[in-house]
């Protein structure tokens, strides 16, 4: 399957670390004939950290997707009623937004666009990047596995011995899982065993 004509949201949360291993993805994607939208939380536009400069990173999303960045919820609700998405990825989705996914609270464009697209009726991918999976946040990782029209990108413990809580998106499954959940479709297995894969640096 190739992505030709297929509008894709894809939306970036603060796991800032993960970022770099994401703009392949949506090169590649786009080199299967997708339009990619891209969506951003304040923390990856204005947070800069020893992992790269907010603007950079917000630079080269930009040059990567080749379409302007959506940094607002006004601007994000539309891909609902008037420019439905096809699919909406999430990745890398941290704790506090898969929380926040959870208990319909929106209050970033990321979560708007997602918010949008469920209500489509149209698939919602996500990838977790988040130390606190297994933890706290459990029952919020439980509310999403269970719910209508929404898929996970394979994940597993990244580093179960010094982060027993942390789960993590084996990335080089995103495209696959993509393909699958435009089939309505979960790729499986998706909780995969631990592997250096799982450990992004």
């Amino acid at each position: 399957m190739t992505f030709k004509n297929k509008r894709i949201g894809f939306g970036l949360t603060g796991s800032h670390h993960t970022l770099p291993h994401i703009f392949p993805i949506i090169e590649e994607l786009i080199e299967q004939g997708a339009e990619v939208i891209p969506f951003i939380t304040e923390m990856v536009q204005y947070t800069d950290t020893k992992h790269g400069k907010a603007a950079d990173n917000v630079k080269r999303l930009e040059k990567a997707a080749n379409h302007p960045i959506i940094t607002t919820i006004p601007d994000a609700e539309p891909y609902g009623p008037d420019k439905p998405l096809d699919v909406m990825v999430i990745a890398p989705l941290t704790g506090n937004s898969m929380s926040k996914l959870a208990n319909a609270h929106t209050d970033n464009p990321v979560l708007m666009a997602a918010k949008s697209t469920l209500r489509n009726e149209h698939p919602l991918l996500l990838a977790l990047t988040t130390n606190d999976a297994l933890g706290l946040n459990a029952k919020n990782l439980a509310v999403l596995l269970n719910a209508k029209h929404i898929y996970f990108v394979p994940f597993g413990q990244d580093n179960p011995h010094q982060k027993p809580s942390s789960l993590s998106a084996n990335l080089d499954q995103l495209i696959p899982a993509a393909e699958a959940a435009l089939k309505g479709k979960q790729i499986q297995p998706i909780i995969v065993p631990y592997s250096t894969k799982n450990v992004l640096k």
